[in-house]
């Protein structure tokens, strides 16, 4: 005997139309027994601070879904667009960023 799964339903999303939507290259991830908390900031050439312009707080099966999300996303990134290249792990995080631009000269 078996059982089917019972049918997906459909989630309709409310996206705000004044959201405003927020750019950030660098997460700062921290955990609790119950919790995963992620910071999303902007890191910016030339200044010593990054802000941070987001917070989500999650529980760790979420998190570890939005994980798996986001693979699956990737994947399909770099089967349209090809390979996203990392850096070299010697690299230290500022460089990886910014180790292109340099300031003009007069």
């Amino acid at each position: 005997m078996s059982t089917l799964p019972p049918p997906r339903r459909k989630l309709e999303i409310e996206l705000p139309p004044d959201l405003e939507a927020t750019y950030a290259n660098f997460a700062v991830i921290s955990h609790s027994p119950s919790e995963v908390i992620i910071d999303f900031a902007r890191l910016l050439p030339n200044m010593p601070k990054a802000r941070v312009y987001a917070r989500i707080v999650t529980t760790p099966l979420h998190a570890k879904l939005l994980l798996q999300a986001l693979q699956q996303n990737l994947e399909r990134y770099e089967a349209q667009f090809g390979e996203i290249r990392l850096f070299d792990s010697g690299d230290d995080l500022a460089s990886q960023f910014f180790g292109g631009v340099r300031p003009s000269q007069p």
